[in-house]
C-alpha cells in the first residue's frame, strides 16, 4: 500500500479518511507483530505508517475546527 500525499487526503471524504486510517493501523499492527517475530524486513514502514496517520488525524481535527 502506497502513502498517500496531503493534496491526496485533502480530497477525500471524512468517512474515507476515517477508513483510510483503520487499514493503516491494522497493516502497523501487523508490522509490530512481524517485528516482534523478528521477520519484519522494513522497519522503516512503522514510522511512515504512524506519520500517514497522524497527517489524517490533522486534517480531521482541522475541519471539525472549521465546521464542516
Amino acid at each position: 500500500m502506497r502513502l498517500m500525499k496531503i493534496k491526496e487526503i485533502r480530497e477525500l471524504s471524512n468517512e474515507e479518511i476515517l477508513k483510510k486510517i483503520e487499514e493503516y493501523k491494522e497493516e502497523l499492527f501487523n508490522l509490530r507483530f512481524s517485528q516482534a517475530t523478528g521477520t519484519l524486513e522494513k522497519p522503516s514502514r512503522i514510522r511512515e505508517l504512524r506519520k500517514q496517520v497522524a497527517r489524517m488525524k490533522t486534517i480531521l481535527r482541522e475541519r471539525e475546527l472549521k465546521g464542516e
